[in-house]
């Protein structure tokens, strides 16, 4: 199998943790993430993550990356077999280091009603699967 530059190797298996950055405080309540952590960005039209739970290394990396400005709050962890069960996928897309894409959100240009419900749905799904961790 052949590694990315960060070390990691191409395929992110399915016991890999995820960790999903939060930036914003509609995205986590008390009760933990919510559907809005992980819904996909509409130009790529797939949620960054990163691989691991490295916290600090991790954080660093992900603002560093960032052009907005933002910073994380709180991150959402999942592991990638749970994105895989409600079927979509995590790609590894280096750089910045151990980042990866969920990949196959539904998208449909005849009717965005629908298309919003079912990612929230599968949004929702994930958030529920996620465990909440404070920075």
């Amino acid at each position: 199998m052949t590694a990315l530059p960060s070390g990691l190797p191409e395929r992110v298996a399915d016991d890999e943790e995820l960790s999903r950055f939060l930036t914003q405080s509609n995205q986590y309540g008390a009760m933990g993430a919510k559907a809005a952590s992980f819904l996909p960005n509409p130009k790529p039209r797939n949620t960054s993550v990163f691989r691991g739970t490295d916290f600090a290394v991790l954080r660093r990396t992900f603002e560093a990356s960032r052009t907005d400005g933002r910073t994380a709050k709180a991150v959402a962890v999942i592991v990638a077999r749970a994105v895989r069960a409600v079927g979509l996928e995590v790609m590894a897309v280096e750089p910045p280091p151990a980042h990866a894409n969920v990949e196959g959100w539904p998208w449909s240009d005849v009717d965005p009603d629908l298309q919003k419900a079912r990612q929230l749905e599968l949004a929702g799904r994930l958030a529920g699967d996620s465990r909440l961790v404070r920075l």
